[in-house]
C-alpha cells in the first residue's frame, strides 16, 4: 500500500513514518498540502491519504475534497482525516468533505494499523468494482464507456500540439460467421481478434460493441498508426478457429485518424469511423486513413 501523510509538524510526520515503515508500507510525507495533492494526482500508485485537518495552503477539508474527486475518477483511494481536536463537528465536516475515516493525532500504533487494514479492504473492493464496471465480459478488454474515457484522457494529455493515433477495427462479414458456424464460434472469433489487437505495445484497446474495436496509440503520428493498423490487419488474416465445417478464417477492416491541433475527441473518433466505413464499403480487409477531410484508401 502506498500512503501519503500530510501534517504541518515534521515531528508528527516522523512519528507516523516510524510506525508505517517497519510494516512495509511505501510512505511519502508532506507539510505542504498543495504539494501533496500534486503528488497524489501524478502517482496512481497512491491508494491512501492520511491528512491532518490543520494543513496549508489547502485546508485539510479542501484536500480531502480534492482527493475524493480523484477517487471518483475511477481510482481506488482511501482517505483518513486526522486531528488532535476530536469532536462531533470536526468528524462530520471531515466525512462530508470526502474522508472515509477519522483518527486522533498523533495516532496510536494499533489503531493506525487497524484503520489501514480497513482501508486496504475498501480499496481492494473499489478496485474490483472499477474492474467490473470498465471491463467487457467476453474479451476482458475495456468496454465502450471505459475506452471513450481513456480516449478523452489521452486527448487531454496530448493537448493542442501532442500526437496520438486512433484505430477503429471491425470484423468483416461477422454475421456470416455466426450464421454458418454458431455463436460459440463467433464468440471465439471476437476473443481471438481481441487478443491479436492487444499485441501492439503501449496501446489502449477496447471493445466498442459487437464485432467493433478501438485502439488508441499515444505518441503515434498518422503514418505510424496506419503502419500499426496494417500489422494488425495481417495478423488477423492468420487467425484460425475451429468451426463445424472445418477451420474458420476471417479478415478485419480498419479506419485510422490522428490527433491534430484544434481537434476534439469527437471529431477524431468521427474521422476514424468514416475511414472505417470507407474500408468496409471499398472491399474490406484493408486500412483506410483519414487525412483531415480527405479519406484515402490504402490496401497495405
Amino acid at each position: 500500500m502506498h500512503i501519503v501523510v500530510v501534517d504541518p509538524s515534521r515531528v508528527v510526520l516522523k512519528v507516523i513514518g516510524s510506525l508505517l515503515d517497519p510494516r512495509g508500507y511505501a510512505v511519502n510525507t508532506f507539510t505542504d498540502s498543495r504539494e501533496a495533492l500534486d503528488f497524489i494526482t501524478a502517482n496512481a500508485s497512491v491508494t491512501a491519504l492520511i491528512t491532518s485537518l490543520e494543513v496549508r495552503p489547502l485546508s485539510g477539508l479542501e484536500l480531502c475534497w480534492s482527493v475524493r474527486l480523484l477517487a471518483e475518477g475511477h481510482r481506488p483511494l482511501s482517505i483518513i482525516a486526522m486531528s488532535s481536536a476530536r469532536n462531533a463537528r470536526n468528524l462530520a465536516e471531515a466525512l462530508d468533505s470526502g474522508a472515509d475515516d477519522f483518527i486522533d493525532k498523533p495516532p496510536g500504533a494499533e489503531e493506525l494499523y487497524a484503520r489501514l487494514r480497513a482501508a486496504e479492504r475498501m480499496t481492494r473492493m473499489q478496485r474490483q468494482l472499477i474492474r467490473l464496471a470498465e471491463t467487457d465480459a467476453l474479451t476482458q478488454l475495456l468496454n465502450r464507456r471505459a475506452f471513450i474515457q481513456r480516449l478523452s484522457d489521452t486527448a487531454e494529455r496530448a493537448g493542442a500540439h501532442g500526437r496520438f493515433g486512433l484505430v477503429l477495427a471491425d470484423i468483416d462479414m461477422f454475421k456470416r460467421i455466426n450464421d454458418e458456424h454458431g455463436h460459440d464460434v463467433g464468440d471465439a472469433a471476437i476473443q481471438g481478434v481481441a487478443r491479436a489487437l492487444c499485441e501492439l505495445p503501449e496501446s489502449i484497446v477496447g471493445r466498442l460493441g459487437g464485432e467493433e474495436f478501438g485502439i488508441a496509440l499515444p505518441g503515434r503520428t498518422l503514418e505510424e498508426a496506419e503502419t500499426a493498423a496494417n500489422r494488425l490487419r495481417l495478423r488477423c488474416t492468420q487467425l484460425r478457429f475451429k468451426g463445424s465445417r472445418g477451420p474458420v478464417q476471417l479478415t478485419c477492416s480498419f479506419g485510422v485518424s490522428a490527433w491534430s491541433e484544434g481537434e476534439t475527441q469527437e471529431s477524431l473518433y468521427k474521422r476514424a469511423d468514416i475511414a472505417l466505413y470507407e474500408a468496409k464499403s471499398s472491399g474490406r480487409n484493408r486500412v483506410v486513413s483519414a487525412f483531415a477531410d480527405l479519406v484515402l484508401a490504402r490496401t497495405g
